[in-house]
């Protein structure tokens, strides 16, 4: 969400992986002969504004031709209400049968942003400004729309902006001594039961609601959104999957959480989790949109939802790092190449292999709901943008093997009677150092005496492979990051940096019971792990995942994306053509390419492969171009 519509200039283009594909220009009269996805649906939002432009024949035949050609199109999701302007039913209607009669899909949209006089004098030019729920003429307004939309659409999706931010003095006074979080959380349960969900039933009992909810988890119960109930009063949920440029941004998103955040609403509403929403804002070159795209369906979404209508028809312009593609051959309808162009190419390159994939997996991380992460927030996708896949899910993953908890942890009361039942039950647990922080003289005392000394150091150097004081030296830039205090010979540091001359400790291990404790450092700034050299990103992951059947010995903004079926997926995000080793458990003859069929035959095993490897595994040697993946299945 929190999208900011302005003139972005592209200063690149779609990833040397598609380099060699070939896709011709086609007319509106061939449209049809677009390809097919087996694998998932497409679909594109419209917003009201673009409703209203569609009133006029022309527009509306040209554009759905010059967007049909580009990509293939199963549903279009048609706007009722945003920021004061509310569809005619008429035109709405007639939208619908121009959709129906081309074999497209038709749902309804709304987005609740408040405009007009309900926005209030007090509006910022360039915020968005919610309904007040308290004031009771916005109310009937908010239930108005909701009634008018369900009388031309049995689907609605609510765009991701049903969430509240006013602080009138209907607000203040309503919310009396509560907490602004609890008051909105409560605040939105009831206004989704009355004024959406069962105002659109009372007028048509056959639509179903689904709610889209946007990228910015971590703060989601401060504006009432609440990922554990309001999933279960509307009919489904839909995933903001935007992570958009990463370095320009207000926010703390980085690639890897294109995948996670679908991962992770998957398991807050299983099988009612409707897809992944991308848009082409806020980012500076063309394949940062094409990796939004694959990695919302490496996660398996069933739909992808391109926003919006007029944004797919914007000029994308070239050059783009390491082998330029020959983007003069490839061309819109109107014979420039545009946003609907790159998402054709997107999501024909990962049609080509997810129907191959199995379930994903990942390191099980527990995030309760309403939780914040505080300097560690969205901590789960830095980890996978260092090879590290997370799977985050709601609840206390008690069947995995390995936990993975950060910060947000602290929010679940029960956490260390859960982190001591799980290690006494032969399970690992690996805590971060901000949880280890918040946990302090609540009785993680009683499993290892491993505490933050208040201390920061700055780390200029690296150990590689130690564990009883030995290991090669290796240089690399600073980076804060706490010291973390152990008792000798108790617990080990299996991984660490040198702060002139003084140890500070990376990776932790420390027996309980039947499991191990590891504690895991994060600089003071997350996104310094990016620094680590890649033979202690190895060690990390080593560690971490011993257990898991796939490892990569990658440089850093390198992911993996693995399945239960053997598969997995092996994405840089780096603008250099990077060398990958992948490492899987037992003897695995080769690996078949999913995308072209080619085998590729297993290396020699590491000279110096890290001694926590806990079973014999096969290595294989990849080379991934700039900002593009690869998909692999094990032949045995």
């Amino acid at each position: 969400m929190l999208r900011r519509i302005f003139s972005i200039v592209f200063l690149a283009l779609v990833v040397s992986i598609f380099s060699n594909a070939q896709l011709p220009a086609p007319t509106a009269s061939t449209s049809h002969l677009a390809p097919a996805h087996p694998a998932f649906k497409v679909a594109v939002y419209i917003p009201v504004f673009q409703v209203e432009r569609m009133k006029d024949p022309a527009y509306l035949e040209s554009t759905w031709n010059e967007i049909s050609s580009q990509v293939r199109v199963d549903k279009v999701y048609i706007e009722s209400y945003r920021s004061g302007t509310l569809a005619d039913g008429a035109l709405l209607e007639e939208v619908k049968t121009f959709f129906k009669a081309h074999g497209v899909e038709t749902a309804g949209g709304i987005a609740f942003v408040a405009g007009g006089d309900m926005a209030g004098s007090d509006a910022t030019p360039g915020q968005f400004v919610s309904f007040t729920y308290t004031d009771p003429k916005q109310r009937a307004y908010v239930k108005h729309i909701s009634e008018e939309t369900a009388r031309h659409f049995d689907e609605i999706i609510l765009d991701d902006f049903f969430f509240v931010n006013t602080k009138r003095d209907s607000d203040i006074a309503a919310k009396g001594m509560q907490t602004w979080s609890a008051f909105r959380l409560k605040l939105m349960d009831e206004a989704a039961r009355n004024l959406v969900y069962g105002a659109a039933k009372a007028v048509n009992p056959k639509v179903k609601i689904i709610i889209k909810f946007p990228n910015w988890y971590e703060h989601f119960a401060a504006s009432g959104y609440d990922l554990a109930v309001e999933p279960k009063i509307f009919d489904g949920i839909y995933t903001g999957n935007e992570t958009r440029d990463v370095e320009i941004t207000d926010q703390h998103l980085q690639q890897y959480e294109s995948y996670e955040i679908e991962r992770y609403f998957d398991n807050i509403a299983p099988g009612r989790n409707g897809g992944g929403w991308v848009d082409t804002y806020e980012i500076r070159s063309s394949d940062r949109y094409a990796e939004q795209l694959w990695d919302t369906m490496l996660a398996k979404a069933p739909q992808m939802m391109l926003f919006q209508w007029s944004d797919l028809l914007k000029e994308a312009t070239v050059p783009y790092y390491g082998k330029l593609f020959d983007w003069r051959t490839k061309s819109g309808a109107t014979g420039k190449p545009t946003f609907a162009t790159v998402a054709g190419y997107a999501l024909d390159q990962v049609n080509a292999v997810v129907g191959k994939l199995g379930n994903p997996i990942g390191i099980a991380s527990y995030k309760p709901y309403h939780s914040t992460g505080g300097g560690e927030d969205y901590l789960e996708n830095t980890l996978g943008m260092i090879g590290i896949p997370t799977e985050l899910e709601p609840a206390f993953p008690t069947k995995a093997k390995t936990v993975l908890l950060t910060e947000s942890a602290k929010y679940d009361p029960a956490i260390l009677t859960r982190i001591k039942a799980h290690l006494q039950q032969g399970g690992n647990v690996i805590i971060t150092s901000g949880l280890l922080k918040a946990l302090q003289g609540h009785g993680i005392e009683q499993i290892a005496e491993i505490a933050p000394t208040g201390n920061v150091l700055k780390i200029d150097h690296y150990w590689h492979d130690v564990g009883k004081g030995n290991g090669d030296h290796l240089g690399q830039p600073d980076m804060l990051v706490p010291e973390i205090g152990f008792m000798t010979n108790d617990a080990w540091p299996v991984v660490n940096g040198e702060a002139n001359g003084r140890s500070a400790p990376l990776l932790l291990m420390d027996h309980y019971s039947k499991g191990i404790l590891y504690v895991l450092t994060i600089p003071e700034n997350p996104n310094d792990l990016y620094l680590l050299p890649q033979p202690i990103l190895r060690q990390i992951r080593s560690y971490l995942m011993a257990d898991f059947p796939v490892e990569v010995d990658a440089p850093a903004k390198t992911s993996l994306f693995a399945y239960d079926n053997g598969t997995f997926v092996v994405e840089s995000f780096e603008d250099y053509t990077a060398w990958v080793n992948v490492n899987l458990k037992g003897n695995v003859a080769q690996i078949r390419n999913l995308a072209d069929g080619k085998m590729v035959e297993p290396v020699k095993p590491n000279k110096d492969a890290p001694e926590s490897q806990r079973e014999p595994r096969t290595e294989f040697r990849l080379t991934i171009p700039p900002h593009s993946f690869l998909a692999f299945a094990e032949e045995k």
